[in-house]
């Protein structure tokens, strides 16, 4: 009997060691030399990887993955769009038909792995389309670290999504997922989503790149240019290195997710720094097209201090904006965009929104094919945060977010909403992955600031970057961090949010007019339960807000932003009605409503407002 309870006990605290491990995460040091053939979009490689396993798992396989291997006739990304035809990515079809499946056979891409060792040993591997799974010589022990060497030739594809030549604005070559990257392991295990068209996770990394290519290149990348005497168009008073007409480029990053580059001979660089901040790179061709470019060192100068000032200081000491890709796309210290804007305000939109992936895909590294929300959510929050300050919008909004509230309102209508807890690549619409993505992720930030405030709000993102920088953090960690600022029971507003497509929807459903008060009904016509902040403006124009919690957050706000209130008592998440009643008469009121910010997500706001007549 004894021994049995012992047992017991054992596998207990087993089980909770199990559940309550020390945080780890994986970590690499890449050497790559790499000799470009420009005229034939061909290059070699070698790369030398040197892997520490943090983890507390004896690892027997690695994985790598080959995301250029997705770009040719009948890969796994072209049956998806195939699969999914005009409701697919608008950049991977042409009137549902995949545009991968008309690639020439010389412009295929493909990573042909020559061998790869590890420790000197000849390792046995199999190519899984993107996926590459290499068994192991000897196992990988608990916090112990082996070297892996490999060789391989690649045919740079052509431009369909991100990577490529000759891209649509005739930028050369965009480098980017380019090179066989070892996969994350964490506590979910591998992270070995094939690559379908979306995004990518991988472990913090330090790079050291040497690039051979034709003298007459420049190159945009994310790191740190070690000789840029040597090359063209860092130096003004550079001397040209070059060995049989190819010049050699040094660069190095450390502690980035991933080293991307692009290459044009008709790129110009321009740089400036940002006070207490980093070193900005401008790589784009100069020509008639790009002249906004021109405009842009003021913003760009603003942008990081804002972001420094209310989401955490940029940790890296470059950013390099390279025109390069299609739309945008975040790498590490850099971003390759589109570089052909009408105006300003078009330009900084997107260099804010990739810029802020720095925070919220580099710094605070979330699996993105797990929860794109995170990633792309979180940073359309900041891009609009920033923005709204960076340009004020002519017409004043009830909040910053307005616009995003009111598309996600027409887009509900439309029927097709999918949930923002689907991976990434799995949506079977491409819009309904845009909307549960950027727009719901970037909403769920805007729906706590009205529940919780928008003080506790900006305490959450402060301390959610100073616990979990250069970290995997996931929802979990960051709803644990929201719960405890606000003191808040937040989970059941997740789970509505993220996990389902329900919609909240109140309204007022009756007011009485009473001698000495007045009465308000208000109905829950909605699925997803809320506090509801009800204000009323009165006949001499000042404005009485009052607090209605919900009683699932078991804490109440205390304060928000948008003015001082009065709590009342809750309103069960279960009960249909909830009456308010007011000490004003109908001739002391002028307009009764439901949150006058505006950042209720409620998708029918006809029955939010009275006007008193």
């Amino acid at each position: 009997m004894k021994k049995s309870v012992a047992i017991l006990f054992a596998f207990i605290i087993s089980q909770f060691h199990a559940q309550q491990g020390a945080y780890y995460q994986q970590s690499a040091k890449y050497k790559m030399d790499i000799d470009v053939n420009a005229e034939k979009f061909t290059y070699e490689g070698n790369q030398t990887l040197d892997y520490k396993n943090n983890s507390p798992d004896e690892l027997n396989v690695v994985y790598f993955h080959l995301y250029w291997n997705a770009f040719k006739p009948n890969s796994m990304m072209d049956q998806r769009v195939a699969g999914q035809g005009k409701n697919g990515d608008s950049r991977l079809q042409k009137d549902g038909v995949s545009r991968l499946a008309s690639i020439p056979k010389d412009q295929e891409g493909a990573q042909n792995i020559h061998w790869i060792k590890q420790n000197g040993k000849t390792l046995k591997f199999e190519v899984q389309e993107t996926v590459m799974k290499v068994y192991l010589a000897e196992p990988i022990k608990p916090n112990s670290s082996t070297t892996f060497t490999l060789e391989w030739d690649a045919v740079i594809p052509q431009q369909i999504r991100r990577s490529g030549r000759n891209n649509r604005e005739g930028v050369d070559m965009t480098m980017t997922q380019w090179y066989p990257k070892i996969a994350e392991y964490d506590y979910d295990g591998w992270a070995t989503f094939d690559y379908i068209g979306r995004e990518f996770h991988a472990p913090f990394s330090d790079f050291d790149v040497t690039i051979k290519i034709n003298k007459e290149y420049v190159i945009g990348a994310g790191g740190i240019l070690e000789n840029p005497s040597e090359v063209k168009g860092y130096d003004a008073n550079a001397k040209i290195k070059a060995d049989k007409n190819k010049a050699t480029w040094k660069w190095s990053a450390k502690n980035i997710l991933d080293f991307a580059w692009a290459a044009d001979k008709d790129y110009i660089v321009k740089s400036f720094d940002v006070p207490q901040g980093p070193k900005v790179f401008l790589v784009y061709q100069n020509n008639d097209k790009t002249k906004v470019w021109e405009e842009a060192q003021p913003y760009i100068t603003k942008y990081y201090q804002l972001m420094n000032s209310h989401f955490g200081k940029y940790v890296y000491p470059t950013y390099s904006f390279i025109q390069g890709g299609d739309g945008g796309m975040e790498y590490g210290m850099c971003t390759m965009i589109l570089g052909e804007a009408n105006d300003i305000e078009g330009l900084m939109g997107l260099m804010a929104h990739e810029g802020a992936h720095s925070w919220y895909q580099q710094i605070l590294a979330t699996n993105e094919p797990m929860r794109p929300w995170m990633d792309e959510g979180f940073t359309s929050y900041a891009e609009g945060y920033v923005m709204n300050q960076l340009f004020p919008p002519a017409k004043e909004l009830p909040n910053p977010f307005a616009n995003s509230l009111n598309a996600y309102r027409n887009f509900v209508k439309k029927g097709i909403e999918e949930p923002a807890i689907w991976l990434g690549d799995h949506h079977d619409n491409g819009t309904s992955y845009t909307y549960a993505s950027y727009v719901k992720g970037e909403l769920y930030l805007v729906e706590l600031g009205y529940i919780m405030g928008e003080q506790n709000l900006a305490e959450t993102l402060k301390q959610y970057y100073d616990q979990w920088a250069l970290k995997h953090p996931s929802d979990r960690d960051f709803l644990h961090i929201a719960q405890k600022v606000s003191g808040m029971d937040l989970k059941w507003f997740q789970n509505y949010w993220i996990n389902t497509t329900k919609t909240i929807d109140y309204g007022i459903k009756d007011v009485k007019y009473d001698a000495k008060s007045t009465t308000i009904i208000l109905v829950n016509n909605g699925q997803i339960p809320m506090p509801i902040d009800f204000s009323v403006i009165t006949t001499d124009k000042k404005i009485i807000n009052y607090q209605i919690p919900m009683n699932m957050t078991r804490t109440w706000k205390e304060k928000d932003a948008y003015g001082e209130f009065k709590t009342m008592p809750y309103w069960p998440w279960t009960q249909k009605e909830y009456s308010i009643t007011i000490p004003y008469t109908k001739s002391q009121l002028s307009v009764l409503g439901i949150d006058f910010s505006q950042r209720l997500a409620d998708v029918n706001m006809v029955d939010n407002f009275v006007e008193v007549k």
